[in-house]
């Protein structure tokens, strides 16, 4: 209620000895405290009459009502809450669900039709690596790999050929 710190009692208990006088300080300080015993006493009364008299009153269940009404859990914030914990927890490396019966079966649909088409891009490799064999066989003045003048990053070597210069 008061905001009276440590040095501001020290002051006050200074002043109090000069005016008062060491001779009558206890009995001052005596009086103080039973003086502030009561008003603590009487504060005390004052708020249980005010509680009941609110409880007779019914404000209590109002102000239950209120917060029943205006809970987390009534505006479905705590599942809000409950799926921001769960976001922030996720780690996407970790699998945290068991894959159903039709995710497994698109997931081995899939990896077969990835091998399919690895097939059919080896298949055509060998072809165009055979015809290119066999172009070269025929034309002997042609170098066997040609160098190309355009292409994309993919086409171009990652490490410059290596020279024997001794």
């Amino acid at each position: 209620m008061f905001d009276i710190g440590m040095t501001e009692l020290l002051v006050i208990g200074i002043v109090a000895l000069i005016v008062v006088g060491p001779k009558d300080l206890p009995g001052m300080f005596r009086t103080l405290g039973r003086f502030t015993a009561k008003v603590k006493g009487m504060a005390r009364e004052f708020q249980r009459a005010m509680d009941d008299a609110a409880d007779q009153a019914g404000v209590k269940d109002v102000a239950k009502d209120l917060k029943s009404a205006t809970s987390s859990k009534n505006l479905g914030l705590d599942r809000l809450n409950q799926a921001a914990d769960k976001f922030e927890k996720w780690d996407p490396s970790k699998a945290t669900k068991s894959r159903g019966p039709a995710t497994s079966q698109m997931t081995a649909e899939r990896a077969e039709a990835a091998e399919k088409i690895r097939a059919a891009s080896a298949e055509a490799a060998l072809k165009r690596q055979a015809a290119e064999a066999q172009t070269a066989a025929a034309d002997p003045a042609t170098p066997a790999s040609p160098a190309k003048t355009t292409g994309t990053a993919a086409d171009t070597p990652l490490t410059a050929p290596k020279t024997d210069e001794t």
